[in-house]
């Protein structure tokens, strides 16, 4: 034990002898003073397809999210990421827009958007909107007729290239670049005779953002959204608005498909900055509303200053994922339980890497999970043996983290990953193609397996609010099917246990927006503490006059840890009974508080 303490690495703080001490060349990092309500906002995003259905039709809906408002509210979030609801053939979950100003009939109409806006608001909850630049659905007014008419002016809003062709004659792609869903990142068009680039699905045709008169429509479709009461956007996929303009093959290795999965051709580019500095002068300029960047294709934390520096980018924070597959999963297709091991190590260098290069030039957005990750407790806990230690720990963990925090939902009660036994369960087109690909390589069971760890499905199963038949989620058999450990973990059975996972949640976010909290949690310092230590997820807040320690424990065991003798009031523990002096048990989580007047 001694020597652990004693290790220190690259981050500035050890505790040696019941001290807190500073290593040679260490900086603190304070968060910049300048007050804002989305810097004290806490995050809660909604996926409208599987969080409630109030007309019994199976299918999540506007009206199902107007009726939970009082729950939302009572969980203490304070703003609402709401997925998208707009006209779509549902391709991709209604990230394929066939009209950005309309409803999906399915979800609602306009008048229950209204409803929603202002029923939100007159409960002091705010509300931000998935806004989709990087493409539509095929089905498109815009798309119809680029494909019918070449020389039309929508012909121009989607890129388009001329076939290469194989020795047989037949039409090939113009180039190697694969897509994000496991496919080639273009699709041929009969009726054009013409390939559309298409880094998602083939009924998703990128939006060709170097057109101005494309530029025009869409900034036009954000400022009608804003107009109608909206608190802001996520902008989804917003780092693939430009292309290597070159247009030539990736020279990175290819698989079977001859495909390379070269994400610079269409990630962070010049022009990209360019677009989004028009943007912010068209749509933003003279607004009080809040901007969130899904930034991808490996944006590091520096690149991430070109969208979010406080100064000059067009938005407010960014969502990175360099923090979410911290635990050997990522790139294994065939899974075994010993394959996942949480590296909390590299966990707190992702975290301590970002915190560093943003500084106080921007402000950090962090979460655990969104709709396109598995369940978090699956991820980095432990769902069986100890469910509710570990989703609560994970919970501290986010929540009295420097930035603005978001949850998924689901996971204030740790709805985990599901437990589907056929791939026919897996409602998805990535998982479609990634099926299609790899059955030459791996057996059902191990595809299966694979997705059960890893799919975006685990995000997008119905909310689990009772015991009741489906959850509560709907009076009749959902869309999506039901994971069956919903008559344990849902929102009904947790209610009243002051120790389940949603009151724990509860507490935390009251930690996190009371009057000391704000001044620690919200703007106070961080630092990481032992960040070198293997196990545990240490960090300490401050103020000049107060400071919190929060101590993480990620195994499944009791580990040791020591903190200064002055450390003040244990304020949360998310275990009911009195604890070790020196040691965390499995999955604990404790936030100590201290104040100058305390010592």
């Amino acid at each position: 034990m001694k020597k652990e303490l004693e290790r220190t690495g690259s981050r500035p703080w050890r505790i040696r002898r019941g001290k807190l001490e500073k290593t040679a060349g260490s900086a603190q990092r304070r968060s910049g003073m300048e007050k804002t309500w989305w810097k004290e906002a806490v995050g809660y995003q909604i996926l409208p397809k599987t969080f409630y259905d109030s007309n019994h039709d199976g299918i999540g809906d506007l009206r199902g999210i107007i009726t939970k408002l009082d729950y939302l509210k009572a969980l203490g979030v304070t703003l609402l990421w709401i997925g998208p609801f707009y006209a779509s053939p549902m391709d991709d979950n209604g990230y394929d827009v066939s009209d950005f100003l309309d409803v999906n009939p399915m979800f609602g109409t306009l008048a229950d958007v209204r409803e929603l806006i202002a029923q939100a608001h007159r409960r002091g909850l705010r509300i931000i909107l998935d806004l989709i630049l990087n493409h539509t659905s095929d089905e498109h007014p815009w798309f119809i007729e680029a494909r019918a008419h070449p020389d039309s002016p929508e012909h121009a809003f989607y890129i388009w290239k001329e076939p290469r062709y194989d020795a047989a004659g037949r039409p090939q792609p113009p180039t190697n670049w694969a897509s994000f869903f496991a496919d080639s990142a273009w699709a041929y068009d009969e009726q054009a005779g013409q390939y559309y680039m298409k880094i998602f699905s083939r009924k998703m045709p990128d939006l060709n953002w170097a057109n101005p008169i494309l530029r025009q429509r869409m900034e036009a479709i954000a400022r009608q959204w804003l107009d109608m009461g909206i608190d802001g956007f996520r902008v989804d996929a917003v780092a693939h608005l430009a292309r290597d303009p070159e247009f030539q093959d990736s020279e990175l290795p290819v698989n079977a498909q001859g495909l390379a999965a070269d994400w610079s051709k269409f990630s962070n580019l010049p022009a990209l900055f360019d677009y989004l500095q028009e943007f912010k002068q068209t749509v933003l300029a003279g607004r009080d509303c809040l901007t969130i960047g899904e930034v991808g294709g490996g944006a590091s934390p520096q690149m991430a200053l070109n969208y979010a520096d406080k100064e000059t980018g067009a938005f407010n924070m960014v969502f990175t994922f360099d923090h979410c597959w911290c635990n050997g999963l990522e790139g294994k297709e065939i899974i075994t339980e010993a394959d996942r091991h949480v590296d909390v190590r590299q966990l707190k260098q992702v975290f301590a890497r970002w915190y560093d290069g943003l500084g106080e030039r921007a402000w950090p957005a962090v979460y655990w999970m969104n709709h396109d990750l598995p369940r978090v407790v699956s991820q980095y806990g432990e769902p069986i043996r100890y469910h509710r230690e570990s989703a609560s720990m994970l919970e501290a963990a986010l929540l009295l983290m420097k930035g603005t925090p978001f949850l998924y939902n689901g996971e204030e009660i740790g709805m985990t990953n599901v437990d589907y036994s056929s791939l026919e369960d897996f409602h998805d087109v990535w998982v479609a193609n990634y099926v299609k690909e790899a059955r030459s390589r791996l057996s059902e069971e191990q595809i299966l397996e694979y997705e059960r760890r890893t799919s975006r499905v685990n995000a997008r199963t119905p909310m689990q609010w009772s015991a009741e038949a489906y959850a509560g989620f709907s009076t009749v058999e959902p869309a999506e099917k039901v994971i069956g450990n919903y008559r344990k973990i849902n929102v009904a059975a947790q209610q009243a246990d002051p120790y389940s996972v949603l009151n724990l949640t509860r507490r935390l976010i009251q930690l996190r927006l009371s009057a000391v909290g704000k001044r620690l949690f919200v703007y106070g310092g961080f630092e990481f503490v032992e960040p070198e230590h293997p196990d545990l997820f240490m960090y300490r807040r401050f103020t000049a006059a107060e400071e919190a320690w929060v101590v993480c424990n990620f195994r499944g065991e009791t580990i040791p840890f020591s903190l200064p003798e002055e450390r003040g009031e244990c304020v949360f523990d998310n275990y009911a009974e009195p604890g070790f002096a020196g040691a965390l048990r499995p999955y604990e989580a404790r936030v100590w508080l201290r104040r100058e007047d305390s010592r």
